[in-house]
């Protein structure tokens, strides 16, 4: 009887959720006369819009931030454009605002009727660049929106082409609106026989975009020469009415291909130069006629609609490299969707995914993620004669560079300049999932480090990548460079763990070394804190915390000046100044708090047998590691004994 009841309130619980979301109030759609139609647009013209209009206005009225190249946030990425931020894509996409932004430039222009209007839009990039997901989501944006339409046209035309040519300039004044194109050939032939030609009687109805509905948003996948038809992009005729209607009889046709489907909306290639040449013909009306072929002998029809679709750089530079191809290369508008260069932003794109699977109960420990962003973003990169790959890293996430030795900092666009092509090929984000996945699923303890992570790249590595040079090219960024720059973290962050009160003692050494700087800067007496007194500045604490980033010799004035420059030009716009204001300085005092407590961490870290004093400061340094830095216990414990054996090998 128990369990009979728990199922009878499970069922009505089931009921009452279906009930609920059925008896949801919904907006009743328009159904009515072109001529209660009309007068819909006469009070509200912006209900008429053409394709790209209609996707530029529903993403830009999500919200969009203009960001400037003084954006703190953005100050060094984007090679200091100015370009828009658009909240749709916010949540979504990571380093790819460049991309959105020339996208949106598209739209916008062939919003306002410019030649793009007439044009494809190619995004072309590496596999795993995220062109595919780009498209989805511009797709999605459609997903829901009304739009109204001549009841029973299958290519749910636009209600005023209706109105004669004759009468159509009358009517665009009367409305305040511009009306093109022309009725689809059922549409017609509905007019002429079921109305009898009176087109205010034509009923219009109201309708929602939908890519499973094949309402408005269409999807051409790539196909082999064997299997295209071009029936898929244009229709078919209705062979079985044959003996029913003559040849050129509209209601001979089956209006259902991409063309048709996506006609007001979205037409989406997908891997579009995959398909024969012959496949794409289409295309040529389709953009600059605004017309495509009519599967039967009726007269070419009108098409509206955005045109997206997207390849990778080989198959790009093939069909580039036909002359044969010529017209339809110059309807293409082509937007490069490179992997992206920043580390910050590559990490998000990581985060995100492992969030929206089961693996986010797993503990992934501090730099993890990191440190698989870090194998990324240097595989994309070209090799610079102007710095090494770990600092053009570094240098491209924003990051202030002063070269060893040296005042003048490497700037960001020399580099941009020196490599133009930087991004267009590498290690992809699916490749570094995977990497992540594997080791995640052959964790025993439900945790992956950076350590981990290291070992199943190079793992991934040596069974997937083929061509020798890269293969080597990667192995060395893995084994070299970055488990060398995890080891500096990694010494860092269990120095820091001894360090009590660290911001404290950083922050308390970066306002001396300012007042020390700003009055030898200045030629003036530094007045001391406490007791008023003035004295000289002091060069030899100065020269202690310059060292630490190899920062001397006649290099010492011009960095002092800089220090100075940088951080009063912060204080005038009243923004807060501390210790990790400025890039280089916080390197320096982090390296020389950190050289201050180096031995007695790596003694008590090595130690095989502590006594209890050594027993005691252990416990403490894995129980801050957990408290201040997210390890867990388990993990502290394995980057501590990765530490022993890597980290002070030969102390």
């Amino acid at each position: 009887m128990g369990n009979l009841k728990g199922e009878t309130m499970s069922k009505n619980k089931f009921l009452k959720i279906i009930n609920e979301q059925r008896n949801k109030k919904k907006t009743k759609k328009f159904k009515g006369t072109f001529l209660e139609y009309l007068e819909l647009i006469q009070n509200d013209p912006n209900l008429l819009k053409l394709a790209h209009k209609r996707l530029h206005d529903v993403i830009y009225e999500k919200g969009v931030k203009t960001i400037d190249v003084g954006d703190e946030e953005y100050r060094s990425y984007f090679n200091g454009e100015k370009i828009r931020k658009y909240d749709y894509f916010s949540e979504e996409f990571f380093g790819m605002e460049p991309v959105i932004h020339k996208l949106m430039q598209f739209l916008k222009s062939a919003a306002l009727k410019g030649e793009e209007s007439r044009q494809v839009l190619l995004l072309m990039g590496p596999v795993g660049a995220g062109k595919s997901a780009l498209t989805e989501h511009v797709k999605r944006a459609l997903e829901g929106q009304s739009y109204f339409h001549l009841e029973g046209d299958p290519q749910r035309g636009e209600p005023l082409q209706l109105i004669p040519r004759s009468l159509r300039k009358d009517m665009e004044e009367i409305l305040g609106v511009s009306i093109e194109g022309d009725i689809s050939p059922i549409a017609r032939w509905e007019l002429l026989n079921n109305y009898e030609g009176k087109y205010e009687n034509f009923q219009v109805v109201e309708s929602t975009f939908s890519q499973r509905g094949r309402r408005g948003i269409a999807v051409v996948p790539p196909m082999d020469a064997n299997s295209q038809d071009v029936s898929v992009l244009i229709g078919t005729e209705d062979i079985s009415k044959l003996d029913l209607y003559p040849e050129d009889d509209p209601r001979l046709l089956s209006l259902n291909g991409a063309f048709n489907v996506g006609n007001r909306g979205i037409v989406e290639f997908v891997e579009v130069f995959k398909n024969e040449i012959e496949f794409l013909h289409t295309m040529l009306t389709a953009t600059q006629e605004k017309r495509v072929p009519s599967p039967g002998k009726n007269d070419m029809i009108y098409f509206d609609g955005v045109i997206l679709s997207h390849c990778n750089e080989s198959e790009w530079n093939r069909f580039k490299g036909e002359h044969t191809n010529e017209a339809i290369l110059d309807r293409v508008v082509k937007i490069n969707v490179p992997y992206v260069l920043e580390l910050d932003q590559e990490m998000k794109i990581y985060q995100k995914m492992i969030n929206r699977s089961d693996f986010k109960t797993a503990h992934i420990a501090p730099h993890t993620i990191k440190i698989a962003s870090m194998f990324s973003t240097m595989s994309r990169f070209k090799q610079s004669a102007k710095c090494d790959l770990l600092t053009k890293m570094k240098i491209y996430n924003g990051e202030s560079i002063i070269e060893k030795g040296r005042v003048k900092k490497i700037d960001i666009k020399d580099l941009r300049e020196e490599a133009r092509h930087e991004g267009m090929e590498g290690i992809s984000t699916r490749f570094i999932m995977k990497a992540l996945d594997r080791a995640l699923s052959d964790s025993d303890k439900n945790m992956i480090t950076p350590i981990n992570a290291i070992d199943s790249l190079v793992k991934q590595v040596k069974e997937q990548i083929i061509d020798d040079t890269t293969r080597t090219r990667y192995l060395e960024i893995l084994q070299d460079i970055i488990r060398e720059e995890y080891l500096r973290i990694l010494e860092t962050e269990i120095a820091k763990a001894f360090i009590t009160a660290y911001e404290e003692q950083a922050q308390s050494l970066f306002d001396s070394y300012l007042d020390n700087a700003e009055c030898y800067t200045t030629r003036t007496k530094v007045k001391d804190r406490i007791t008023r007194e003035e004295r000289d500045p002091d060069e030899k604490f100065m020269k202690s915390i310059e060292e630490m980033i190899g920062v001397v010799g006649s290099a010492r004035d011009g960095f002092r000046n800089d220090v100075t420059a940088y951080m009063f030009a912060k204080m005038r716009k009243g923004e807060t100044v501390d210790y990790s204001s400025y890039g280089p300085l916080k390197e320096a005092i982090e390296q020389y708090l950190i050289t201050s407590v180096k031995d007695i961490s790596r003694i008590v870290t090595k130690s095989k047998s502590r006594d209890e004093k050594q027993k005691k400061k252990y416990s403490n340094m894995i129980q801050t590691l957990v408290d201040d830095y997210s390890y867990t216990p388990e993990s502290a414990e394995e980057i501590l004994t990765y530490a022993a054996n890597n980290l002070w090998r030969d102390s």
